[in-house]
């Protein structure tokens, strides 16, 4: 490794490979930046792919801003069998039955899946229920009452069958789960299914052409922390929803030390980016009343 300095933050949008827990992802990223405060933003299971952005360093404190972000994938559903996890990593469950529907068939089946509805959760998740995950309670042998929750899926497309494995599309609310769409399509098929891959393409605002690979990290730890700064998108690019603006140090003062300031150019946006040069975010500041704005998080 290269170089590396303690205190990289920024936002670092990587291509998570299979295998791979979100978890096992974080320790790697603490390996190759030297930084120890990390968070993932949306769990990705092991088999699946693709965008996992993660907040490092202050910029952790940033998390609450991401989390109901919807999210798109790219995939494929095999049919003929369920299996426990609702995934291909899972143990087969039930009985195996061909399947009988042509694509244009299952694609009627699947634009049932389209708009607000009531999910279940797979019970090998990790899905919290009284501070436990899920998959947890569930390997352990015990009862998982994990309950319906309510989700929108904006967008489901059947897009080819080949034999019994069809590829698709979809873009979902948070919470949502593609592994429990896939299993209770396999139920309306009569034939059963399960996830047999997942690729995230989209999370929120960030997508696959930013991301960057394992190997591109590694090799920026190789050359060095300035290397690394490089891989991170410009932070007045993050939460593209919320205006910056630049103020002096006088009132960076105030920010930082919880105070209310005057932002006149701002009088109807509800949060605001504060930066004091180009790059240095310091803090979320929430409008209170009419141009008067108060620290909602301070970064810096």
């Amino acid at each position: 490794m290269g170089d590396l300095v303690a205190g990289l933050n920024g936002l670092l949008v990587l291509d998570k490979p299979a295998g791979m827990t979100s978890h096992d992802v974080v320790s790697l990223v603490r390996r190759a930046t030297g930084e120890k405060s990390i968070g993932h933003l949306g769990t990705l299971d092991p088999m699946a792919t693709g965008v996992l952005p993660l907040l490092l360093g202050r910029y952790t404190r940033l998390a609450q801003f991401f989390g109901q972000a919807d999210k798109q994938y790219t995939g494929t559903i095999r049919f003929g069998f369920a299996t426990d996890t609702y995934d291909a990593e899972g143990t087969p469950s039930g009985d195996t039955a061909p399947l009988l529907q042509n694509l244009d068939q299952l694609q009627a089946l699947a634009a049932r899946f389209h708009g607000e509805m009531d999910q279940v959760p797979p019970i090998y998740s990790a899905k919290k229920l009284d501070g436990v995950p899920a998959h947890k309670l569930a390997r352990a042998g015990l009862p998982v009452p994990v309950k319906p929750a309510r989700i929108r899926i904006h967008h489901f497309a059947l897009l080819s069958l080949e034999s019994d494995t069809a590829a698709f599309a979809i873009t979902v609310s948070s919470g949502g789960y593609v592994r429990s769409v896939a299993h209770e399509l396999g139920q309306l098929a009569g034939c059963g299914a399960h996830l047999a891959s997942l690729r995230r393409v989209r999370a929120g605002a960030f997508s696959l052409d930013q991301a960057i690979t394992v190997d591109h990290l590694k090799e920026a730890s190789n050359a060095g922390h300035a290397a690394l700064t490089a891989l991170l998108p410009h932070p007045r690019t993050l939460l593209p929803e919320m205006p910056s603006v630049t103020i002096d140090e006088q009132i960076a003062g105030r920010l930082r030390n919880g105070m209310q300031v005057n932002l006149p150019e701002f009088s109807h946006a509800p949060l605001v980016k504060v930066f004091t040069d180009p790059t240095e975010l310091i803090a979320i500041a929430r409008r209170v009343a009419g141009t008067l704005m108060q620290p909602h998080v301070v970064i810096g």
